[in-house]
């Protein structure tokens, strides 16, 4: 299977600019590019299928090119936005810029990775004016979907004049790094077209310059890809933890399962097929979603967090937590209900103070039914107080109620 097939196979493919493309990307190394505006510090899963489409074009042979938008950032893409974004500071998009170019180096390892606010911020209203809004007409501009979309509601002029600025970056790379094709999510398709249109203005009508995007990520239910009811799942671990981002591919449905393999990961055809055998055959071994989940982590986070996380996971599952370490202890209590305390405390007050149970009754109870856990021991004493004295690295005490529920009590 050739790099076409495979992109088609997986479902990454969505429109093409042109058809000659399948030869160009199979048959020759060209440079290509994506871009990211620095709206946060961090990429999240809904970002990371760019990624991975730009990987599987890199591992074939050919050059990625990273456009960090520290200038567009500024403006704001109003594709497919039902309102204007909050425009963000220089100093914020800059930082936000640094942040995820980090996370960008270990995806794309051969990257070349430029900020447009390095030219976009020498260009002056005349320049601007004269040298490329001339070539865009207001009715072409408006025909886009991104635009239409946002005229009944208004569209600023600032967010308006987001597509020639985009524009104009293609034909920046066009230029000075031979850059020829840009590739997308579905929402950037007038994105891309008016660079081309733009490079071919500018230069030649024979200038050859391609646009590829692929569909934008869905879920069987309908329900949003990439949000839990926390928020966003973030690359970056300090916003969501390694063990939160295993969890998230390990809860997926298995009508999506098979989908994100073919989409998130680089396992071969064969192995797909095999897993998606497995999983009609024996889905409550659960091994599409195992795989799925292992594939992404250390593909993100790398193998060491990776295992931190399965540690963390088959602890939390079984209640054997005594052997986890400080730093897989804090990976997984990140989102547990949880209090802090500078003084002892009873096991029964501690329950009420989690949530755990609804009265001190029902705590006693439960604890003289040996069902509440401190630490990985059971504990049937109702008299039983907490201090931090017997806490992990005398910082956390973790209590488990039955098989599933669990609290911390941080000790300052």
């Amino acid at each position: 299977m050739n790099l076409y097939e495979d992109l088609k196979w997986r479902g990454l493919i969505y429109q093409v600019t042109d058809q000659d493309i399948e030869e160009k990307l199979n048959n020759e190394k060209i440079n290509f590019y994506l871009g990211a505006d620095p709206t946060a510090n961090s990429l999240h899963v809904g970002h990371l299928l760019a990624y991975l489409v730009a990987k599987r074009l890199e591992l074939y042979g050919h050059h990625p090119i990273l456009v960090i938008g520290g200038g567009t950032g500024l403006i704001g893409d109003p594709s497919f936005k039902s309102e204007e974004r909050k425009l963000l500071t220089i100093e914020e998009s800059l930082k936000n810029a640094s942040g995820i170019k980090q996370q960008v180096k270990r995806l794309l390892p051969t990257a070349t990775i430029v900020n447009n606010y390095d030219w976009l911020s020498k260009l002056n209203a005349i320049q601007f004016l004269r040298d490329i809004g001339k070539h865009f007409s207001i009715n072409y501009m408006m025909a886009k979907d991104s635009v239409k979309s946002r005229i009944e509601k208004g569209i600023s002029f600032t967010e308006f004049s987001y597509q020639i600025i985009q524009a104009w970056d293609f034909e920046h790379l066009y230029k000075n790094y031979d850059c020829t094709l840009q590739i997308g999510g579905q929402d950037q398709w007038g994105n891309i077209t008016s660079g081309s249109e733009l490079i071919r203005r500018v230069h030649s009508i024979k200038a050859k310059v391609y646009g590829l995007t692929f569909p934008l990520v869905t879920k069987a239910d309908g329900t949003k890809f990439g949000k839990t009811e926390s928020g966003a799942i973030w690359l970056d671990k300090e916003k969501t933890s390694v063990y939160e981002f295993y969890q998230y591919w390990i809860n997926t449905s298995d009508e999506d399962v098979i989908n994100r393999l073919k989409q998130f990961t680089f396992l071969s055809k064969n192995e797909i097929d095999a897993i998606e055998e497995s999983l009609n055959k024996e889905p409550e071994k659960r091994l599409a979603q195992i795989t799925l989940s292992k594939e992404l982590t250390r593909l993100v986070h790398g193998e060491e967090q990776l295992q931190k996380a399965i540690n963390v996971s088959e602890a939390l599952f079984s209640g054997d937590i005594k052997n986890l370490t400080i730093d897989e202890i804090e990976m997984g209590i990140k989102d547990l209900p949880s209090f802090s305390t500078k003084t002892p405390i009873t096991l029964v007050d501690s329950l009420i103070e989690l949530s755990l149970v609804n009265s001190k009754r029902e705590a006693r109870e439960m604890i003289k039914n040996n069902a509440v856990s401190i630490n990985g021991e059971k504990i049937n004493d109702t008299y039983y107080e907490i201090d931090q004295n017997q806490a992990f690295g005398k910082k956390y005490t973790i209590i488990r109620k039955g098989k599933k529920k669990y609290g911390v009590i941080k000790h300052n």
